[in-house]
Formats: structure tokens, C-alpha cells, sequence
């Protein structure tokens, strides 16, 4: 009676000693059948010594019985989680390639005994196994992939770095009758049933691309961290943003050629919608390259194939497609006689979805102030900016009558007035 196992280093094969260990067996093959041990992992290596699995949750705690599995998925009354090994003397741990079902020991008051965990010994006469667990089968193909089991890099606990899991198993004979309520699943598990965090089985952590693909990877990484640079800036709406097709970069451009002129001649071609010369910000001069763009595509792609190369004022023009988005952001030209395009309200870009960039505290604030900007700074009204001059105006309204009361009753005033009173002629004594 053999069991094909396909694992993710190789396949093995292994007899059951279904004569001298028949419910040990059962629970075995019936185990298998119900895809019990379908993607589970080999989380106990040690070199030279054995390989364990059989446990879904691969913390070595977990697993149990065919019965109790049956009546767990029924929901019918508790059934033991384990049942009593089968310890046979002659069965021994004598020769690389034993299969033992791993014996659970008696924990707060549960009896212990054999469930679903079971182990392959990697070395020959490991007789310090014998007697504590039970012996039911022998790898007869497949030792090869316990070399390479036994060769595996594992951590401090005897995991794998790598996982190794079960992929498939094949019953290749199994000559006992199903247990009442046992259901066979219409398909194999995907995914494991563990949380694993470790390599995957399927993964390779030295594999290295070919030079030409891993270079277009990092430019590629590259270019979305510029896009996401740029797009923290403002500079771009989205880091996503591609360059329009129906737009033509047309350069080295004489400099006496107008916006009229390059419409004229690209007009044949389809639609326009906008021509624009860019010209120098301060002083109006042509920068000898514009933009075309178009209404479709198709004619935009007319035009890079006929204009190629063309003379223009005495100037062979370069064509290409545009791979600019500032047009997303504003207008192509920066003339200052055009001054910025309007755009419309709601949206950004010509998307609804989008929104403006905008710096920090800097949009929330209104136009002309001339405060400091501070973040616990209180705003303040017009009632009591007003109110504040009007108080100021009655201090300095109160300080002028001061002063003025003073003088008048100050002792050098009053000699001052009593000298000029003499001095008058006394024309009516």
C-alpha cells in the first residue's frame, strides 16, 4: 500500500505497514484523501535527524484525527483529538526514510496520542525514537529529495527559510472503507493554511533578471519616483500621467514664425485646436518651439509623418509627438501677452476627480494679507480693526487737550501775559 507525496524539492513514495499498524494507516491515508495534508509545511527540519509536518498551522501544536476532523466538520458531539498510538517493537527507527506518526504528549488533563503530525527520519539507527513514537511506513522512492530536505537552511527553531511544502499527494491504494460522514472535497486547497511570512515555495531569492530586463526595471522604478517627486511638488497633477497623443513638439522653428503661420500649414491635416509659439517671459521673443495640438489622434500622426523635416521660413523643422503634460497644469505658452489660461471651475486637469496641488496653510488663507501666516495666529475681523482706530484716535484726541490745558496754566504764561499788559500804551487812562 503506497502514497505518492509531490513536494516543492521533490516526490516520494512510501509503503504503509497496513498489516501491523492498520488504524494508525487509516487515519493516514484517509487524511490524505480529504486533502488534510494538501500545501502543509515542513516547519521542523534538523539535519540528520528527522523532518516533520502534518500540522496546518505549522507551530507544531496543531493537527488532529480523521474522526475527530469528521465530526469537527459535522458539528456532531466532541470526538477525541487523538487516538491511542500503535507501537509496534518490531517497527524501529533503523534506516533513513522511516515514517513515524509523532506521538502528542498529555497536556492539562487531555490524554495524548497520534493525530495528523508525522515525521521522516533523514539519517540511519536514530534508536533514541524508538518505543516514544509510532512507527507505520518506509520511503521506498524519493531519497534524493530527503538529501535535499536534509541540506535546506533552517532558523533557530527548524524552520525552513525557504518554504517546503506538500503540493500533492496521490493514494496509490487504500484498502480501508471511508468512515461514516466522511466527505471528500470537490478540489484541492490554493492557498496554505498557515500565515507564513517566510520565502515562498515557488520563489526564487537568488534568481537575477537578464542585464537588459533588469535595467529596464530600474529605470522603470526610477521614472514613477520622479513622477511621485514632481507630483509632491505640483508640477504634475498625478504621478500616473501620460503624455497626450494628438500633440505635436515641433522645433528648431525660425524665430519670425507666428502661431498664424504653423496653423496654416498643419491645418491641412485635420482639425486644430490650439497652435502656440512658446515665447521668452519678459521680453515676448519666439523660443523657436510650439505646440500642435490636434482634435484626433490619426491626424496628429499624418502630420508627424508628412512634416518631417520640412522647410518652414527658411528653417527645416523637427517634428515629434509631445511629452509634455504641462498642458494639463496650464498653458503651453508663457507669453505674457496671453497671460494664463482660465480654467473651469470644479475639477483639475479636465477631470472632475482631481484637485489643484496646494501648499501647505497657503490656499486656506485670503489674498493680500500681510500677516506672518503662524498656525496659532487668531484672524481678525474688520469690526475690530475698526474699533482698534477709533480708540486710538480718542488717546491721541485726549493727550492734544492735555497738552494744551497745561500751558495755559503754567506759571511762565501768566508772567508772559502780565509784561505784555504793560507794555500796552495806556491810551484810555
Amino acid at each position: 500500500m503506497s502514497v505518492l507525496f509531490e513536494t516543492s524539492v521533490g516526490d516520494i513514495v512510501i509503503d504503509l505497514e497496513t498489516e501491523l499498524c492498520p488504524k494508525t494507516c487509516e487515519n493516514f491515508l484517509k487524511l490524505c484523501k480529504v486533502y488534510y495534508y494538501n500545501l502543509n509545511a515542513f516547519f521542523n527540519v534538523s539535519k540528520d535527524f528527522l523532518a516533520q509536518t502534518g500540522d496546518p498551522t505549522a507551530t507544531g501544536t496543531g493537527g488532529e484525527s480523521i474522526w475527530s476532523y469528521i465530526a469537527s466538520q459535522a458539528e456532531q458531539k466532541s470526538i477525541p483529538r487523538y487516538f491511542i498510538p500503535e507501537i509496534v517493537p518490531k517497527l524501529k527507527h533503523a534506516h533513513k526514510g522511516t515514517v513515524s506518526m509523532a506521538v502528542a504528549p498529555s497536556i492539562s488533563g487531555d490524554k495524548g496520542g497520534c493525530g495528523s503530525q508525522f515525521f521522516v527520519t533523514l539519517a540511519d539507527n536514530i534508536d533514541y525514537l524508538d518505543g516514544k513514537h509510532a512507527v507505520f511506513g518506509h520511503v521506498v522512492e524519493g531519497f534524493e529529495t530527503l538529501d535535499k530536505l536534509n541540506d535546506i537552511f533552517t532558523g533557530q527553531d527548524g524552520r525552513p527559510f525557504k518554504d517546503v511544502r506538500i503540493r500533492h499527494i496521490v493514494i496509490l491504494d487504500d484498502p480501508f472503507p471511508d468512515p461514516e460522514g466522511l466527505v471528500k472535497p470537490p478540489f484541492s486547497p490554493v492557498h496554505p493554511p498557515d500565515n507564513s511570512t517566510r520565502i515562498a515555495e515557488d520563489e526564487d531569492p537568488l534568481a537575477t533578471l537578464p542585464e537588459e530586463e533588469e535595467e529596464r526595471e530600474r529605470r522603470r522604478k526610477a521614472a514613477a519616483a520622479s513622477a511621485l517627486t514632481l507630483e509632491m511638488v505640483g508640477d504634475l497633477p498625478f504621478a500616473n500621467v501620460r503624455p497626450p497623443e494628438n500633440v505635436l513638439f515641433v522645433c528648431k522653428l525660425n524665430p519670425v514664425t507666428r502661431d498664424e503661420d504653423l496653423e496654416l500649414i498643419f491645418s491641412r491635416f485635420g482639425t486644430i485646436m490650439s497652435c502656440q509659439v512658446i515665447r521668452d517671459k519678459k521680453t515676448g521673443d519666439s523660443l523657436q518651439y510650439a505646440f500642435i495640438e490636434f482634435d484626433k489622434r490619426e491626424d496628429a500622426e499624418q502630420a508627424y509623418f508628412k512634416m518631417q523635416n520640412v522647410l518652414v521660413d527658411d528653417r527645416r523643422i523637427w517634428v515629434d509627438f509631445s511629452q509634455s503634460v504641462s498642458r494639463l497644469n496650464g498653458s503651453w505658452s508663457n507669453n505674457p501677452k496671453m497671460g494664463p489660461s482660465r480654467r473651469e471651475k470644479g475639477g483639475f486637469a479636465g477631470r472632475d476627480d482631481l484637485e489643484e496641488t496646494r501648499r501647505y496653510r497657503a490656499s486656506a488663507r485670503g489674498k493680500g494679507r500681510s500677516d506672518y501666516g503662524m498656525v496659532f495666529e487668531v484672524p481678525h475681523t474688520g469690526s475690530a480693526h475698526r474699533r482698534r482706530r477709533s480708540r486710538s484716535r480718542d488717546r491721541e484726541r485726549d493727550r492734544s487737550l492735555e497738552r494744551r490745558r497745561r500751558r495755559s496754566h503754567s506759571p511762565v504764561s501768566r508772567d508772559r501775559d502780565r509784561r505784555s499788559e504793560e507794555r500796552r500804551p495806556r491810551r484810555d487812562r
